[in-house]
């Protein structure tokens, strides 16, 4: 089923509203007629937000290792102490800086033993008053699943690339006090192969589109120096033929230092991968599909 087209039409206009109110801000800097170019501090004190990237970059030389763990869903109670003891996700990630707003990073993924390499650039920075209104980066990923090929479907025909899927984001964000920052992100995934069936009517079609669009909304309030509130949404607009992808509401709580930021939260994304979690989210919060989750980011500079 191809994705409708007013549909998407309703949900983009979110974008436009949005970048209409961050330069709406921007003129009554530019009113006051002080000019500081420079870009805003701690418009969020990680590359991640809970499942998602943001539009930061990390200073030259950075060299940063990242732990996503995700737990299972808490409502078993206590058959597996809340999710705590069931079978859990983990991304080990690594990146680096070699230029100025440019970051370049490679992670495993336990879900399908997933391999992905990434890179995220800065394309614009919010100034401290005047200049750039907000700050835009775009993220994009390649990821392969390296699991042995009698897990697929076909297994005799399965090629390197049949592996392979993608992820592509825009992200703009804007840093509207000392507390509060707020962003928001559309993205694409892409996948070089979706399986197939046969429907009532004889038809083959495929179970889900190669492309999926979906769309995000990511906060960060400041509370005291070291503790932040964090959360997110992400809502997809792409429809398939017989996936249903859940929207994702997350939220928790972020402890920064100046080379560590732990955000622990609960949420009902699970594949940490961004372009499983968007196609293939089953887990629908409403429903108490929740899991626990944390994040640990450690930076070194050289």
């Amino acid at each position: 089923m191809k994705t409708d087209i007013n549909y998407l039409c309703k949900k983009l206009h979110v974008v436009v509203l949005f970048s209409a109110l961050m330069l709406s801000v921007s003129a009554q800097d530019i009113e006051t007629g002080d000019v500081d170019s420079r870009p805003v501090k701690n418009m969020f004190e990680s590359i991640w937000l809970i499942d998602n990237q943001t539009v930061v970059v990390p200073y030259k030389g950075t060299f940063e290792f990242d732990i996503q763990h995700r737990f299972g869903i808490v409502s078993n109670g206590y058959e597996d102490l809340f999710g705590l003891y069931a079978p859990a996700n983990i991304r080990l990630g690594f990146g680096y800086v070699p230029f100025e707003r440019l970051m370049v990073g490679f992670g495993i993924t336990k879900t399908n033993l997933t391999w992905d390499l990434n890179a995220k650039y800065a394309i614009l920075q919010q100034s401290r008053t005047g200049g750039s209104p907000l700050s835009m980066s775009y993220f994009v990923n390649a990821a392969i699943d390296t699991r042995d090929k009698d897990f697929f479907t076909n297994p005799d025909v399965v090629e390197t690339v049949d592996r392979v899927s993608y992820f592509h984001q825009v992200m703009f964000a804007r840093k509207f006090t000392e507390r509060f920052s707020l962003q928001i992100a559309g993205s694409l995934s892409h996948f070089n192969t979706v399986d197939a069936f046969e429907n009532p009517q004889g038809e083959i079609v495929n179970r889900w589109n190669n492309d999926h669009l979906a769309i995000s909304v990511s906060a960060r309030y400041h509370i005291v120096s070291w503790v932040n509130l964090i959360a997110s949404y992400d809502q997809p607009l792409t429809e398939h033929e017989v996936l249903d992808p859940q929207s994702n509401v997350a939220f928790g709580i972020e402890l920064t230092s100046s080379s560590h930021q732990f955000q622990i939260f609960a949420t009902n994304f699970y594949n940490i991968t961004p372009q499983r979690n968007n196609v293939f989210n089953n887990n629908n919060f409403g429903d108490g599909d929740i899991l626990l989750g944390f994040n640990i980011t450690r930076l070194w500079s050289f």
